[in-house]
């Protein structure tokens, strides 16, 4: 292949040496685009010959133009690709998947993102260029020519830039008509396809920030024009540059000689550049910068030398070096250069024949070239040259001498330009500042917090860090900092003496986890600070972020870059919400003009950049490498270049929006106010912080009265209302804000918490319920507002970490106040937060309170809570005290307010567009809105795009309250593909007149993501309602999830995921402020009562699991919504899929076995007649199944939030109606038939009848008993560890009955007693039901047998710890205490010499104690000591060690009374309990990471002696008052501690402190018992002597109530 190259190279050469050698008889005329090389002889190695190649060109590669798409080879694709300036590495992929013509023409956005990795630009650009492709010709002909397969704008503006080019001269129609055509001669030729105009370097200017861009093409070659405008000449030197030194010196000198003689005898300026296309050539076109090797540029300077040889006489070869200037080597930038490519550029050399130079003169030059038959240069005969256009030939004879009598003249013409020139002349100077406020504002007339600002720079000079001001109030989203100093002497460190910032580098962008977006940006705290980016490391920083050179950064940064800003243009910052400024503060250098490059490829050109440049030559540098991406001309439009940076600052301060504030005012306890900075405000960054002088700071001066009515109807038509909103009514801007009667609710009830002269609590909450969309959110925002001046109000971010906020909430608190004892309370505002969220939140709060010793007697905090709520009435009634409803129904103090409001709205703008406020003010009267709807919806096209995306947006809204669809999703759906800020006007100009009454834009505060929803969640409802009339709603929701482009939008998609998950998922609950509780999401349930509903809603469910990337919890509930319909053999399969997807998610694991329980049980409910053996097979098959199944899911690692027992409830309920489906077989149906099966089930014995059809059963049948115990038992022992409780996230997913989740001790004290029963009746053939409490007990406890006694106590509720404790949860003591005395009426008399297990003997104390705290005078009751001898055969160490329950009633029992010492043994038992304890309690949490908050709490230490010194929790609990939740309050808070009744009952235990541990002293002298805080930050600091209230749990003895003793 090589020696073949080589040959046509050889071929070529000569081919060109015979072209030139006859080009002196070739005609202009008939080479217009060749420069006449005049009669003399030509050197050889002339390079004006085509490139070697083209003459071997592929026949695959060459001809895609002429072909049409359909036939296309992957290699006319990829020839095409190239064209269009796709990235190579994505072509490479696309040919090895075989991608043929009639392949791309179907090629779809997801298989290029997913299959191919293409980022979203690219995928843009292919999809709109192969569009392009498929438009019929005639089509194509009218959206213009441009051959360049560049968009119809790009060619018009480069049409542009060449008509106001004052060097392009001007051309005739048909010049202009025959460059049009030049492509069509050349379109084989791919670099043409590139092709982008440019404009010379700066003539006789040696500028080292000058370059050139390879392939860029410039003018064509002109001749003389005002003789100061330089005329131009090009050589491209293509092979001229391989031969050696002298040759190549002739041929340079050969070629300026003849250029410098012209320009000089026509007294015009001039200029010859070698490097440059002097022809159309191969694949190459004429004007092309091409470049030379820049590695002889000695020959250059030296070619200079052939002066004194060439030119006629000395004066003439003075004459010549004064006008021919030195060369001047300009670099030609190759943006697919690689590291191993040797470096090119263009050599210029200028000539300036200077009047007093030339003046009377005729030049002439006898030119050199190298003779090959002599191996020496000659002189050819001095003649004179001159330019005839374009040319340089010699002045023939003829015309010799009247061109000697107009050298006068042309004198004449030369001195007259340069005076000319010479004069200064009036200079139009563009107005900069106008143009920095538009390319910062995109127009806008001021600057707000509207745009993201993204920086990059260079080092700061010391007297520029004085005019950084305006980049303060800047909504700076990122800086990409390139001075390696900034944190300690620079822009950094500055910024940072006021504004907070998080300092990250490159690598911190690369997203190594694989982070979804939302959890990248949390990770990151991006939009709470300005990132500080050090792209070239950081010399205070001790890691490895080394400072590098160039090259060493473009080896080893440059993809960190291209990742970050990848990342943050494409996932992060929606399209136009940003504008990235190039601050140059510096000499440029490579880094910063690749991060140029890279955002300029990314954001789709050089909307929203602009370049701020103090310095011109800064910017001559920059703009030189900047033109690889950017044309001179757009660099010049988005540029601001020699404006001082103090005239920066000044202009752009005058037109922002925010006075530079560099601090805020809060109110003190004094009655004053202090400051708090900027810098120290924005450190707390999970509040948004409401100061007394909130939006003073803005400039309302410069707002318009348009501004200011557009954010006042903002509000009015559903937006949600802001702080300036208040602000302005207060300056009366704009009109007064209408305050609800929720709001003087609210204030009353804050005003008693707030002026109590002692606080209740030191933490307390007030509580805003209020229907979506009936403005609670509204009136909580006015409580701050007013109360601003009262107390620290702040709001608490949503997503914020609690112990964050807990921090920032304290510092609020206590900045700048002295005593912490004497500070206002702060009021947070917390907006939809989960219950749990709160209850943690104010538990992380109550401890810093006690550790900071600050007294109860203070209230620190109220917690202003606003949810929404489906019933905010109910929620209302369940604590009236601190809550208050908001409804849609106005009441009638309100409806005037609302009626004259209205009123006042309609005299300033049309009531179409404030629709919300009039449905508000009509008190959202059903009627009203339907007749809107239906109005509004008379004559909507229902073929339309946008009527079907009215369809899916009301869908959300009606079933996920918190939804909305992007605009960037609408703009894919509507197929908008622009990227300006007409993108957004091109959206709102696709909706109809119904839509845009109908939508509502949004835009999200932090993100800036525009969105849309329906005006009003009443109003969807209503609309999809009546839409679904024609168009089931499950028509839409297939419709939704089956386009394609709106679920595989990539911005903000995981959003949107989210929304369409929910819409499958979330179901409404009661304690939620739902209407009902929904086995189903309320959307499935409404299309199940569809026509053939549930056929439809599987449907639905199988294209949503495919939909949302195969989701395994979609195909969970595709499984429960089959099982709960019938359809078992489904719902199997649909389980199994989703545990391929979670293999060991106990929700996925559980559902699988809730399919066979439920399958079970419809074929059990199934039967008629008698039951064989043989048909019963079958069903005991599925019931076994399902038990196997959950047991799998209970040895499967718990999830963090999952109640504890869930797969044990499953196997009982199987397992309990097993039992009753054997019982019924016929074989056991007999008289004996109940013994029989007792004697299968617990003993060796298998009946004949069964022993062959249940072959498979029988080792699981026989086990069931043991099976059934142990998993009432597993039940028993997580309730006595950990509270009931089951997140929000977790309802959607769990799949057992109501009573399991909210009440499972009743479930198991029911369950207990079914299980009992059945094997209660060994002698009798009792059919009693578990429900039916038998006063028989058989005969006397001490004639019972074992297994009948055990099975008798369970029946009553005796035989697990969890079902004997739930009896003193009987508000009727004497009927517990009864029940616990036939309890204990079943164990023997004499326990001594009965041998109970420790099992039996652990629930007969427990029933001891019990029995004591219902009915202390029982004769029943054994004293303490009696307790304490029985419990010592409770082991606490080694592998036979008693169960938790055991350990725990050691610690009770033994627990020292008050004064009491125990002996050393007793000591020892008691000590070793509670390690042992401790220890099964640490492996318990291992497996559920419960944490210590959800240990329960069983027993308290009472002051009473012997057994009444445990008093269980009940006995604490009757003495708290008041609604649930507020009694749940009063536990969080601590004022439980305070009532008298509970200081009366319980014991103050003394301890001690030490070293951050809690102790009390043991039973003997020298012993001591840790203790632990219920809540460690009560624990004290420092050694301290202490008393607390003592609690024991299975987790050891707690501390409640802990306070240092004075």
């Amino acid at each position: 292949m090589k020696k073949l190259l080589k040959i046509n190279l050889l071929l070529s050469l000569e081919t060109s040496i015979n072209m030139e050698s006859s080009s002196a008889e070739t005609s202009p005329s008939s080479c217009q685009h060749q420069a006449d090389t005049s009669s003399a002889p030509v050197a050889a190695g002339d390079d004006s010959t085509a490139t070697p190649g083209s003459a071997t060109e592929d026949n695959s590669t060459a001809g895609w133009q002429d072909l049409p798409c359909d036939r296309w080879t992957e290699s006319h694709v990829s020839s095409w690709l190239r064209s269009i300036g796709i990235k190579e590495k994505y072509i490479v992929k696309l040919e090895e998947e075989e991608v043929t013509g009639p392949v791309l023409t179907s090629l779809q956005r997801n298989y290029l993102s997913t299959t191919i990795e293409m980022r979203g630009g690219q995928i843009e650009h292919l999809l709109k260029k192969r569009d392009e492709l498929l438009i019929p010709k005639p089509n194509k002909a009218k959206k213009g020519r441009d051959f360049s397969g560049k968009s119809r704008n790009e060619t018009k503006e480069r049409v542009l830039c060449l008509e106001q080019d004052p060097q392009t001269p001007s051309e005739k129609p048909s010049d202009s008509a025959e460059r049009e055509d030049r492509p069509m001669e050349c379109k084989k030729n791919s670099a043409s396809t590139r092709e982008t105009l440019c404009d010379y370097a700066n003539f006789d200017q040696q500028g080292k920030n000058s370059s050139y861009v390879k392939h860029n093409v410039l003018p064509p070659e002109t001749g003389t024009e005002n003789l100061i405008l330089p005329c131009h000449e090009y050589k491209s030197l293509e092979f001229a540059n391989k031969l050696d030194s002298t040759r190549l010196k002739s041929k340079v000198a050969n070629e300026l000689l003849r250029f410098a003689c012209a320009c000089m005898n026509m007294r015009t300026n001039g200029t010859i550049h070698f490097g440059i296309m002097d022809k159309i050539s191969g694949t190459h076109q004429h004007g092309e910068i091409v470049g030379v090797p820049d590695k002889r540029r000695e020959d250059f300077v030296d070619a200079l030398d052939y002066i004194e040889s060439c030119f006629k006489d000395t004066n003439q070869q003075v004459d010549a070096r004064k006008c021919i200037r030195n060369p001047r080597f300009i670099e030609v930038l190759d943006k697919e250069a690689t590291e191993n490519m040797e470096k090119t550029c263009v050599i210029e050399y200028d000539i300036v024949p200077k009047a007093t130079i030339v003046k009377n003169k005729l030049y002439s030059v006898g030119i050199p070239k190298f003779s090959e038959e002599r191996k020496k240069v000659i002189y050819e005969k001095k003649v004179p040259y001159h330019r005839v256009g374009a040319n340089t030939p010699s002045i023939p004879d003829d015309d010799l001498v009247p061109f000697i009598q107009q050298l006068s003249k042309k004198d004449e013409q030369r001195e007259e330009a340069e005076s000319s020139s010479n004069q200064t002349s009036v200079v139009c100077r563009e107005d900069q500042k106008r143009k920095l406020c538009i390319l910062l504002t995109c127009g806008k007339t001021h600057m707000d917090d509207s745009l993201h600002y993204i920086i990059v720079t260079n080092k700061f000079q010391p007297r520029h860090l004085d005019s950084i001001q305006f980049l303060l109030h800047m909504n700076i989203f990122c800086v990409f900092d390139f001075d390696p100093d900034s944190k300690t002497s620079g822009f950094c460190g500055k910024y940072k003496e006021q504004r907070a910032v998080t300092l990250h580098f490159l690598g911190d962008y690369e997203n190594k986890n694989g982070l979804k977006t939302a959890e990248f940006i949390h990770s990151l705290k991006l939009f709470e600070k300005t990132s500080w980016i050090f792209c070239n490391g950081r010399k205070d920083f001790p890691s490895g972020e080394e400072t590098c050179d160039e090259k060493t950064w473009i080896k080893t940064k440059k993809k960190q870059l291209k990742k970050a800003v990848s990342l943050i243009c494409n996932d992060v910052l929606p399209r136009g919400s940003f504008v990235v400024i190039f601050l140059l503060m510096s000499d440029v250098e490579q880094p910063l003009v690749e991060t140029f490059h890279e955002f300029y490829a990314e954001m789709n050109g050089h909307d929203d950049l602009a370049v701020i440049s103090e310095s011109k030559e800064n910017y001559k540098k920059w703009s030189s490498l900047a033109q690889v991406s950017c044309h001179m001309s757009e660099l010049h439009n988005i540029s601001i270049v020699e404006m001082p940076l103090t005239h920066v600052d000044a202009t752009v301060q005058s037109i922002q929006l925010l006075k530079n504030q560099a601090e805020r005012t809060l109110p003190v306890f004094s009655g004053a106010v202090c400051s708090i900075k900027s810098v120290e405000e924005s450190m707390l960054d999970s509040l948004e912080i409401i100061s007394v002088d909130q939006c003073d700071e803005t400039k309302v001066e410069i707002m318009s009265e348009d501004e200011i009515q557009q954010t006042e109807m903002y509000f009015y038509r559903g937006g949600k209302i802001d702080w300036i909103n208040f602000w302005l009514a207060d300056k009366q801007r704009c009109g007064n804000i209408i305050k609800r009667d929720a709001y003087e609710d609210t204030s009353k009830i804050l005003d008693r918490i707030a002026n109590c002269a002692k606080a209740i609590r030191p933490i307390e909450s007030v509580n805003i319920y209020h229907h979506p969309g009936s403005g609670g959110s509204t009136v909580a925002r006015q409580i701050l507002w007013s109360w601003k001046e009262k107390v620290r109000c702040a709001v608490v971010k949503q997503g914020k970490e609690i112990t964050t906020v807990c921090e920032h909430a304290v510092k609020l608190r206590e900045h700048d106040e002295r005593d912490k004892n004497n500070c206002l309370p702060v009021l947070l505002l917390l907006e939809d937060c989960k219950a749990d969220y709160i209850d943690d939140l104010r538990r992380e709060l109550g401890n810093v309170i006690t550790t900071k010793k600050i007294s109860p007697s203070v209230l620190c905090f109220i917690l202003l809570i606003c949810n929404r709520a489906n019933d905010p009435e109910r929620m209302c009634r369940a604590s009236p005290s601190q809550t208050v409803a908001v409804t849609h129904e106005l009441k009638d103090a309100e409806k005037p307010l609302f009626s004259k409001k209205r009123e006042e709205l309609k005299l300033q703008i049309d009531t179409k567009h404030i629709l919300t406020f009039v449905l508000m003010s009509k008190g959202f009267q059903p009627s009203y809105i339907q007749d809107f709807v239906k109005n509004t919806l008379t004559d909507i096209d229902h073929s339309s795009s946008v009527t079907r995306l009215i369809r899916f947006v009301a869908l959300l809204n009606s079933y996920i309250g918190d939804s909305y669809i992007s605009v960037s999703h609408c703009e894919a759906s509507f197929g908008i593909t622009t990227y300006d800020r007409t993108r957004y006007h091109a959206f709102v100009n696709h909706l109809s007149d119904e839509a845009k009454l109908l939508f509502i834009h949004l835009k999200e505060a932090s993100t800036h993501i525009s969105s849309i929803r329906i005006i009003h969640p009443l109003v969807a409802k209503e609309i999809l309602s009546q839409l679904s009339a024609n168009y089931p709603q499950s028509d839409i929701a297939m419709d939704l999830i089956n386009d394609k482009v709106l679920i595989n939008h990539r911005f903000d998609r995981n959003d949107f995921l989210m929304f369409i998950r929910a819409l499958f998922i979330r179901r409404t609950k009661k304690h939620k402020g739902d209407s009902v509780d929904s086995a189903f999401s309320p959307l499935i349930e409404h299309v199940i009562k569809e026509r053939d509903g549930l056929n439809k809603a599987v449907e639905l469910m199988k294209t949503a699991h495919i939909a949302l990337g195969k989701d395994a919890y979609v195909a969970q509930q595709l499984a429960r919504l089959l099982y709960t319909n019938g359809r078992f053999e489904e719902a199997l399969e649909w389980a199994e899929e989703a545990k391929s997807l979670l293999p060991f998610d106990i929700f996925v694991l559980d559902t699988l076995a809730q399919v066979y329980k439920w399958w079970f049980y419809h074929l059990y409910d199934s039967l008629e007649g008698n039951i064989f053996p043989k048909e019963a097979s079958e069903i005991i098959s599925i019931a076994l199944k399902g038990i196997s199944s959950f047991r799998a899911s209970e040895n499967t690692p718990k999830k963090e939030t999952v109640i504890l027992n869930s797969s044990y409830q499953g196997e009982v309920d199987v397992g309990c109606r097993l039992l009753k489906f054997l019982s019924e077989v016929d074989v056991f149906l007999t008289n004996t038939g109940k013994s029989k099966l007792l004697k299968y089930l617990l003993t060796d014995y298998i009946p004949s009848e069964v022993k062959e059809p249940w072959q498979r059963f029988h080792q699981q049948l026989k086990g069931l008993r043991e099976n059934l115990d142990h998993a009432l038992e597993c039940i028993s022992e997580d309730l006595s560890y950990f509270q009931t409780e089951i997140s929000e996230e977790d309802e959607e997913l769990d799949a057992r009955d109501p009573e399991q989740v909210y009440n499972p001790r009743k479930w198991l004290t029911r369950k207990t007693a079914v299980y009992a029963t059945f094997f209660c009746d060994i002698s009798d053939n009792s059919d009693q039901t578990a429900e039916h409490n038998s006063t028989n007990t058989a005969g006397p406890a001490e004639t019972l047998p074992q297994f009948k006694r055990q099975m008798e106590i369970y029946k009553l509720g005796g035989g697990n710890f969890t079902s004997i404790l739930s009896l003193l949860y009987d508000k009727n003591t004497e009927r517990a205490g009864k029940k616990l005395e036939r309890i204990i009426g079943m164990y023997p008399e004499n326990l001594k010499r009965k041998c109970l297990d420790q099992r039996e003997l652990s629930n007969f104390i427990i029933c001891q104690i019990a029995l004591n705290c219902t009915l202390p005078g029982s004769s029943k009751l054994l004293s303490l000591e009696k307790l304490q001898d029985l419990s010592q055969r409770f082991i606490t160490k080694g592998r036979n060690m008693s169960t938790a329950s055991a350990l725990f009633l050691l610690s009770l029992l033994f627990w020292p009374e008050t004064g009491d010492e125990l002996s050393s043994a007793n000591t020892k038992i008691l000590l070793s309990a509670l390690d042992a304890l401790q220890k099964l309690c640490w492996q318990k949490s291992q497996d559920v990471s419960q944490g210590k908050s959800k240990i329960v709490t069983h027993f308290f230490l009472a002051k009473a002696k012997g057994l009444n010194k445990i008093v269980h929790r009940t006995a604490i609990e009757k003495h708290i008052k008041g609604p649930l939740s507020e009694r749940k309050l009063k536990w969080l808070g601590g004022e439980v501690w305070k009532t008298r009744e509970v200081v009366q009952l319980l014991e103050r235990v003394e301890g001690w402190t030490e070293n951050g541990n809690l102790f009390v002293k043991g039973g003997s002298r020298d012993s001591k018992i840790r203790v632990f805080p219920r809540y460690s930050a009560s624990l004290p600091d420092g050694n301290e002597r202490v008393t607390f209230y003592l609690g024991f749990s299975f987790d050891g003895v707690l501390a409640y109530d802990i306070k240092a003793v004075e």
